[in-house]
């Protein structure tokens, strides 16, 4: 049987393709698992996946820095990372680490617009003067600035979230559990 014929035939019958394609599908499958390769999915954002070693390698870092963190939480940020790249990439921002595109992006897209007036500033100290123990107003001026631009920032940032879970589909694999560290493997 020639190459052309064999085509032919395989284009006639596509169950015998369909029936090659999963048992190859299939085999791969095996050959994948027995070496190691075999990795559950945690959740989907729209196309993009987040697998059950990705979540458990992240969790494991995150517990080190913030002891009381839940896999929750840990996947959820890991969405919300997700999110916040895919935007970045619509602006065509590039930097050599993903962490450096969302800081880029949040300096552009968020940070840039954020303007705190001086009253606010001023009512500000006034208000929490014991906070400074005595400090004038012109030594922690920037300080305030700098915290009350940061406050704004984590509003804007979850209202930009929020609405960026409202266009995706998200779907979470896992069941919700409230891990803490001892119950990690």
């Amino acid at each position: 049987m020639g190459k052309e014929s064999f085509k032919k035939l395989i284009m006639q019958d596509r169950s015998f393709f369909v029936f090659f394609f999963l048992l190859f599908v299939l085999l791969i499958g095996h050959v994948c698992e027995a070496e190691g390769f075999s990795d559950r999915v945690a959740a989907f954002v729209d196309d993009d996946a987040i697998t059950e070693s990705e979540l458990q390698e992240q969790y494991r870092e995150t517990l080190k820095m913030t002891p009381d963190i839940t896999r929750e939480e840990v996947l959820n940020t890991m969405i919300n990372r997700i999110l916040i790249l895919r935007e970045a990439r619509k602006y065509r921002i590039e930097r050599p680490s993903p962490d450096e595109v969302i800081k880029e992006y949040i300096d552009l897209k968020e940070r840039a617009f954020i303007r705190v007036p001086e009253t606010e500033i001023e009512r500000y100290y006034k208000e929490n003067s014991a906070m400074f123990s005595g400090k004038e107003y012109d030594d922690v001026r920037d300080e305030i600035e700098q915290y009350l631009i940061e406050k704004e920032l984590n509003v804007r940032l979850k209202e930009t979230l929020r609405e960026l879970r409202k266009t995706a589909h998200i779907k979470i694999m896992v069941k919700n559990e409230q891990e803490r560290p001892e119950k990690i493997q």
